[in-house]
């Protein structure tokens, strides 16, 4: 089976991407995310207007430039196998942040056995948006859990889809795309119009992702003690009660692979929000949120194994269409 050197170099760049990922976590300097934000940023004050034109003025340009950059160095490295190894490991590390998301909810169940919930609500912060004061031990390991779910999709798997059928434009692209979604997508005053483009991009751009998370959340089940058969029903029955399109798809999944119960109040900043309960379990504990972060690791390992092998297949079809 013959694969050509360009998708070969991309599947190699995907794994070693991720071993260092795994190995290092997050780059603690210069992380090209955070350049990013920086340049978004400034885009921002120079094209800011409180209507949705300009906030797909915004978006398109905000995307479009680290995109087009990303589409140069893949083609400049076109017939360089080892420089494309390398851009595609530096791009896939910069864009993962499994490692990191597993350490934090490890972190957190450490802190809520041991009763340290003052440091469980400082920690919270790092892991979501939700208004950590006066949370008790469930509220906590919920919030965790609930977390840990959705950005495994939006951290590990969405990462590595786009990685898997656009190459170095599409890791790039995506990255761009969730970070936008942070930045501007959220309900506020500032952004109800201008960041209606990026929410909605970034909507589509997890579409995909976010359901091939809960089919290996279904998967890996087995590997924290849950049962396939219960991760996948609760999946197809709860996963569109939530109000996001794609969140619900993983929380519903992670709460039938653990046999627990998500959903309910969540409080952000002056913003109060009632979600549907997903799973039919008891609400998460500490024990649950340490195999939630087990989860997170085995769901993202599946991921690169399938990212690199559909880089590869991809290769080959094209491979076949130019002979």
């Amino acid at each position: 089976m013959k694969f050509s050197a360009g998708a070969r170099a991309d599947a190699v760049g995907i794994v070693l991407g991720a071993v260092l990922d795994a190995i290092f976590g997050d780059p603690r300097r210069w992380h090209p995310v955070a350049g990013f934000g920086r340049f978004a940023g400034a885009l921002e004050r120079r094209l800011y207007a409180d209507n949705r034109w300009a906030g797909a003025r915004f978006t398109a340009a905000a995307v479009g430039a680290p995109v087009m950059a990303a589409a140069i160095a893949a083609r400049l490295t076109r017939d360089r196998p080892v420089a494309r190894t390398a851009v595609v490991a530096a791009a896939t590390w910069s864009a993962l942040g499994g490692s990191s998301l597993a350490r934090e909810g490890r972190v957190m169940a450490r802190r809520l056995s041991s009763g340290d919930l003052a440091g469980a609500r400082a920690q919270l912060p790092n892991l979501c948006g939700r208004e950590p004061a006066g949370l008790q031990e469930p509220e906590l390991a919920r919030a965790t859990v609930e977390s840990l779910a959705e950005n495994t999709s939006d951290a590990v798997v969405a990462p590595l889809f786009w990685a898997a059928v656009a190459g170095v434009p599409g890791i790039v692209g995506y990255r761009a795309v969730n970070t936008l979604d942070a930045m501007v997508g959220h309900r506020s005053q500032r952004y109800a119009l201008f960041g209606t483009a990026s929410a909605r991009l970034d909507d589509a751009a997890n579409l995909a992702p976010s359901r091939l998370t809960a089919a290996l959340t279904v998967a890996a089940a087995p590997l924290v003690g849950g049962s396939p058969t219960r991760a996948l029903r609760t999946w197809l029955r709860e996963g569109s009660r939530h109000p996001s399109p794609n969140s619900g798809q993983c929380e519903s999944a992670a709460a039938g692979a653990l046999g627990v119960r998500l959903g309910g109040r969540n409080v952000y900043g002056s913003r109060v929000e009632e979600r549907p309960h997903l799973g039919d379990g008891p609400p998460p504990n500490p024990v649950d949120v340490r195999r939630a972060a087990t989860l997170t690791i085995a769901v993202g390992a599946a991921a690169v194994v399938l990212a690199a092998t559909t880089r590869l297949a991809l290769g080959r079809r094209q491979r076949r269409r130019k002979n």
